[in-house]
């Protein structure tokens, strides 16, 4: 295999392995198609944001097309579960046999590492609480937070009730799962034997560093190719933790280390990353696609600098609140801030940029995506706002 890379081959690979080569949407994508995108990917990134559409439904439409979103909330809701939902880059839909690669993080959370800070408590002082909690939830059923009663979470992101902070320890701690999300997006809880397949729930646990070469050789083949921070950030593994199992998949042949023009790191090659021949076809990303979600590597790969706003004032924002970069051709050309307007059945297009030489085209086909997307959406119409004049449209 190759050593050396240049800048666009290694782009090339990486759109491969993502399933960004030459994009077909133009068929009809079912269950089936929708599991294997899932699978490729090796997880979708959930998110409680709602303005445009939930961010776990995208990847799947950028890569595929229009699909029916509940296709993913059946293959979701299975059973027995296909997919489950954990840690794993964030809030995760996950394959169900990555669920033992992950109980080593379940059992560090369960001594109070690797959560969240307010959540440390239950590993300790509080434990009781949490299994009080547990308990109930084994003599009652599956719950969810507001089931509990009690004060309501105050006002403000991470300012949750007491019971809501219990049932996210005991999650992290793999002592429940959730088995669904409401409407509301709120999920629901119960112990693992009544949520796992039992196939999974008898598979012996894996040692941490065998678990994490796993994930890590998962990571590679999803992303192509990669330094060792890429490979870590796609299932969040610790630092100290990586080194060593990626010296084992460079030693088995998993992994070639590469160079990179224009890269610092050391890159690593999976062995089955190709570059595709073809990188027609347009998409607009999620801000949490696995494409895009390690901002360093966006930076390396297309020389685009992309930052989420959500948490920005609102006047000091650059491009806008839940800004989609636009990929076309294997090159990101544009971004737009996108708001699904439910009330007036619009998608509106608050802010749009183009790319300092986007190619001519850029406009007309980023305006046909737009339309692709309202109509997925069941959107019956497009606005544009003034301050998003698209060129070409």
């Amino acid at each position: 295999m190759k050593t050396e890379l240049s800048g666009t081959e290694a782009r090339r690979i990486a759109l491969t392995a993502q399933g960004f080569n030459a994009l077909q949407r133009d068929e009809t994508v079912g269950a089936a198609g929708v599991r294997k995108m899932t699978r490729k990917l090796g997880l979708l990134q959930i998110d409680s944001v709602n303005v445009l559409v939930r961010a776990h439904y995208l990847p799947v439409f950028s890569r595929s097309g229009a699909y029916d979103r509940t296709l993913l909330d059946g293959e979701a809701e299975a059973r027995p579960k296909r997919f489950f939902e954990y840690w794993g880059h964030e809030a995760s839909l996950l394959p169900i046999d990555l669920q033992p690669l992950l109980r080593w993080r379940m059992a560090r959370a369960r001594e109070g590492k690797g959560v969240w800070r307010p959540l440390e408590a239950f590993a300790h002082d509080r434990r009781g609480e949490a299994e009080a909690l547990l308990a109930l939830i084994e003599k009652e059923g599956a719950l969810a937070a507001s089931d509990l009663g009690g004060p309501r979470a105050s006002q403000g992101m991470w300012r949750w009730s007491a019971g809501k902070h219990a049932l996210e320890w005991l999650f992290w701690a793999g002592l429940v799962s959730a088995t669904h999300r409401r409407p509301s997006f709120e999920r629901v809880y119960d112990i693992p034997e009544r949520v796992l397949p039992r196939a999974i729930l008898e598979t012996p646990t894996p040692s941490p560093l065998d678990a994490q070469r796993e994930l890590l050789a998962r990571s590679a083949a999803a992303l192509g190719v990669a330094t060792a921070q890429d490979l870590r950030d796609y299932y969040r593994i610790p630092a100290a933790h990586a080194q060593v199992p990626i010296d084992q998949l460079v030693e088995e042949g998993t992994l070639v280390p590469v160079r990179v023009g224009g890269w610092r790191q050391t890159a690593y090659l999976h062995m089955d990353a190709r570059a595709g021949r073809k990188l027609e076809g347009a998409a607009l990303l999620s801000p949490f696609d696995p494409l895009i979600w390690h901002r360093p590597r966006t930076e390396r790969l297309f020389g685009f600098r992309y930052r989420l706003e959500i948490y920005t004032p609102a006047h000091k924002r650059e491009h806008g609140y839940y800004v989609l970069p636009f990929l076309m051709d294997g090159a990101l050309v544009a971004r737009v801030d996108l708001k699904a307007d439910r009330k007036e059945n619009a998608l509106v297009v608050l802010r749009a940029h183009l790319e300092e030489g986007a190619p001519a085209e850029t406009g007309e086909r980023l305006m046909a995506e737009l339309r692709l997307m309202a109509d997925w959406l069941g959107l019956a119409t497009l606005t544009i706002a003034p301050a998003a004049a698209i060129e070409g449209r």
